[in-house]
């Protein structure tokens, strides 16, 4: 059984991840790699994406073909875009539909996996310390704050440990933040003193007079 530290601190980990990189991006990622599986909206999926690339290719020859000119060849494009561009509303009508329940399927499944787990855990292990910490080494009521709100005296409830983590947690992504952009931005050179420009003299300008 993994150590419940362990536990707490990867909960805390996905928690940063999902906050850092945003529930709705997760989930559309997610929608997309649903539709690339053997899926039962995968075929309705690509054949969206064929339709709009067929649109796309259609209204084109539309526009490059004159109605007075080839009326025939005209009507017989606009059929067919006409028929796309049914099937594609229609298409993207259901998939829209499958969308909002699989958002609303992992939404839940999200939460139940993260602030649900925590929630149980800081319910059921309130009383679990997580660790002790040395006898003396700090104030009571410090003792009683890294203890709260039901762990024993002395030692470090799950409630803090997750507090820790969570804040250990935003400290290292703002440094790992700050040293990529530091990384990335080109340092400025310092340039020499600039020196004053050199003009040649015009034939017969006067010159100043040595001192």
């Amino acid at each position: 059984m993994p150590s419940l530290l362990l536990v707490m601190f990867v909960l805390q980990t996905v928690l940063h991840i999902i906050n850092t990189v945003g529930a709705n991006t997760i989930t559309e990622l997610l929608w997309v790699l649903y539709n690339k599986l053997p899926t039962p909206t995968s075929s309705s999926a690509q054949r969206v994406q064929v339709l709009k690339r067929e649109i796309v290719r259609l209204k084109r020859e539309l526009a490059a073909t004159s109605p007075q000119d080839n009326f025939s060849g005209w009507a017989k494009l606009d059929r067919q875009h006409n028929k796309a561009t049914a099937e594609y509303q229609k298409l993207d009508a259901s998939l829209r539909t499958h969308q909002t329940t699989f958002t609303s399927t992992i939404s839940t499944l999200r939460w139940l996996g993260t602030q649900g787990a925590r929630f149980l855990l800081q319910m059921y292990f309130a009383k679990t310390p997580m660790f002790w910490i040395p006898t003396g080494w700090v104030p009571y009521y410090v003792e009683w704050i890294l203890s709260f709100p039901r762990a024993p005296l002395g030692s470090v409830s799950i409630n803090v440990w997750g507090i820790a983590c969570a804040s250990m947690l935003a400290l290292v992504s703002e440094a790992v933040a700050a040293s990529y952009v530091l990384a990335t931005k080109k340092a400025v050179p310092v340039g020499e003193k600039a020196q004053p420009m050199a003009f040649e003299a015009r034939p017969g300008a006067p010159r100043e007079k040595e001192l």
